[in-house]
């Protein structure tokens, strides 16, 4: 069995001693012990604590870096001494979630026996001896004399071995502070992830239901890391509470570049980078099955360099959308930004490089909590865009394109709709056809520019001296149409036709050619017609087609109708007399009810 000493002669003999007193309810014990690395894995705590094997232990220190591999083992060797005045138990710590097997040795009441209890990602959270975040065990210090604890730390990936000791109720009260915090962080990102879902509905945008699904993998991920899914999840599961933080990292790894890929959009300058970053964020899935089949050796190293390429293409792909002065990279790189380097502080203590610290632990949470609200700001904002985008697409099959009124199409169903609640109802309401007459005219001596002009001027008139529940339509080339509920005379239409002609005989001011427009204006009050809409439209357009150009009536009404009333009862003693009397009405009627001509 091969020894690796990490000692002087004599080091054995500086055996430190950690004096626990109720005074120091915590003390860091990560450089209070001797450490021996068992390079075969083989020795038992009984070989071990023979003197031969005492002489080979070295002083440990603090943030030590230790590449164990799969059969190595660390072993770790303390001495406590309990204070006659301490009355409180005694706790060692752990605070490392992803260390793979810990056990500790401790002396039971018979000299000479040992006995062990062991935590880890590789045992059930709920067989631990103190099922919890970390691995944490209470030690055996019945008297004020020195006691022996042995711990033997096994783990794959290379890491440092933070080690602390404290009394049982700080313990508790510490570890109730950081469940709290911890509690916040996962409630404001749960709230987060439902107002993404409620949004995706509301809005029917696919985009917050992918948003959601990978602010919970996120979610997931840190829950992992930090120990609580395994404590409150999956604590009966010693193997996926061993997988989960390699599969979940690499998932989350991939599902952000998506995510960024997604909020950053197309770059027409970049086109190259579009499958590389679509790619390598749907390479995380393959990968994140290869790391369940192969074996861990392979399979860290793989993820540190899996994040370290998603951390390099995210911010790189934010910086170029930023460059090409998309507010939508600014915000991306804000928030992705502290992920990033949590991430590649948290590979990088895996990968040995530095030692576990308080940031390495929780500053992937911290990162988490900064990302998920900035993304989803992002994803509002981008949201907010296309759905703009649309809004105006829609708007071109729905209004005219040069004027922004109301198509065609769209104008004669508000047509039908008011002429059928003015039939059914007797609501009141008036139609109105307004013709541009000299629309032609400026084509043809000034050009279709000034012809477009034209119009626009014609619909700012418009506007002016319409109200808003008016509805205009542009129904031809140089024709509008008008739609005025609640107008029950000629009054309010005469009096708007009049404004509109005066005021377009008032050529604009420093307008180069000085234009002038004049309209024709053709109306009916539905209460005088009881038509249907067709009929109404036609003969509107007649009405306005019969108008000279130089017409001194430009504002005209078709005429009411003329009906007689129909007798309510017959007599049958004069039935001889009233066949008479109802062929005449009847060719009364017959001409009453012929279209009416309307004089020029």
């Amino acid at each position: 069995m091969a020894l690796c000493l990490h000692s002087l002669p004599g080091a054995a003999l500086a055996q430190p001693i950690t004096a626990l007193n109720d005074r120091t309810p915590v003390v860091d014990v990560s450089a209070a012990s001797l450490m021996w690395i068992d390079t075969d894995g083989q020795a038992g705590i009984e070989e071990l604590t023979g003197k031969q094997r005492r002489e080979a232990f070295a002083p440990s220190r603090a943030g030590t870096i230790y590449a164990l591999g799969h059969q190595a083992a660390l072993w770790q060797h303390y001495r406590f001494a309990k204070s006659a005045e301490s009355r409180q138990d005694w706790m060692l710590e752990f605070p490392q979630p992803l260390l793979d097997r810990v056990t500790v040795y401790q002396q039971g009441k018979p000299a000479g026996s040992w006995t062990s209890q062991t935590a880890g990602d590789t045992v059930a959270v709920a067989s631990w001896p103190e099922p919890g975040r970390y691995g944490q065990f209470q030690l055996n210090l019945p008297d004020t004399g020195v006691h022996d604890v042995y711990v033997r730390i096994q783990n794959v990936a290379r890491l440092s071995v933070p080690a602390m000791v404290s009394t049982q109720s700080h313990q508790g009260q510490r570890l109730q502070i950081e469940y709290l915090a911890i509690g916040v962080v996962f409630g404001a990102l749960l709230l987060l992830i439902v107002t993404s879902l409620a949004q995706s509905w509301v809005y029917r945008d696919r985009a917050y239901c992918w948003y959601a699904l990978y602010a919970s993998v996120l979610t997931l991920l840190m829950a992992a890391w930090t120990g609580v899914a395994g404590h409150l999840l999956w604590s009966q599961s010693s193997m996926w509470n061993d997988l989960a933080p390699g599969v979940l990292g690499i998932l989350a790894g991939g599902a952000a570049l998506l995510v960024i890929h997604h909020l950053c959009g197309v770059d027409s300058r970049h086109q190259w980078f579009e499958p590389v970053m679509h790619t390598l964020g749907m390479a995380g899935l393959p990968l994140a099955l290869a790391y369940v089949l192969i074996e861990h050796n392979i399979g860290i190293p793989m993820i540190g360099i899996y994040l370290s390429a998603v951390v390099l293409a995210g911010l790189s792909r934010a910086w170029l959308t930023w460059q090409r002065r998309d507010v939508i990279g600014l915000w991306v790189l804000a928030a992705f930004t502290p992920m990033a380097l949590a991430t590649l502080l948290l590979a990088a203590s895996f990968a040995g490089l530095v030692p576990v610290t308080w940031l390495s632990r929780y500053g992937l949470m911290a990162g988490l909590t900064i990302e998920v609200p900035l993304l989803l700001v992002a994803l509002n904002l981008r949201s907010r865009e296309r759905h703009s985008v649309e809004a105006r697409a829609q708007a071109l099959s729905s209004h005219d394109a040069l004027t922004g009124l109301l198509a065609a199409h769209i104008f004669q169903d508000r047509f039908k709709q008011i002429v059928a609640r003015a039939q059914r109802y007797r609501e009141p309401a008036a139609v109105v056809y307004i013709e541009l007459v000299n629309y032609r005219y400026i084509k043809k001596n000034w050009g279709t520019a000034v012809a477009e002009q034209s119009l626009l001027r014609s619909v700012i008139k418009l506007r002016r001296i319409l109200r808003d529940i008016d509805t205009v339509g542009r129904i031809d080339e140089a024709r509008f149409g008008l739609i005025l509920e609640g107008v029950t005379s000629r009054a309010p239409v005469t009096e708007m036709a009049a404004r509109l002609i005066a005021a377009g005989l008032m050529p604009l001011k420093g307008l180069k050619p000085e234009v002038v427009l004049q309209f024709h204006v053709a109306g009916v009050l539905l209460s005088e017609r009881m038509d249907g809409h067709v009929e109404i439209a036609r003969a509107l357009s007649d009405l306005i087609l019969h108008m000279g150009p130089r017409s001194r009536r430009p504002i005209r009404f078709l005429e009411p109708e003329l009906t007689h009333p129909m007798p309510l009862e017959i007599d049958s003693a004069f039935d001889d007399a009233e066949d008479a009397e109802d062929a005449d009405d009847g060719e009364n009627t017959a001409a009453a009810q012929a279209p009416f001509r309307v004089v020029k």
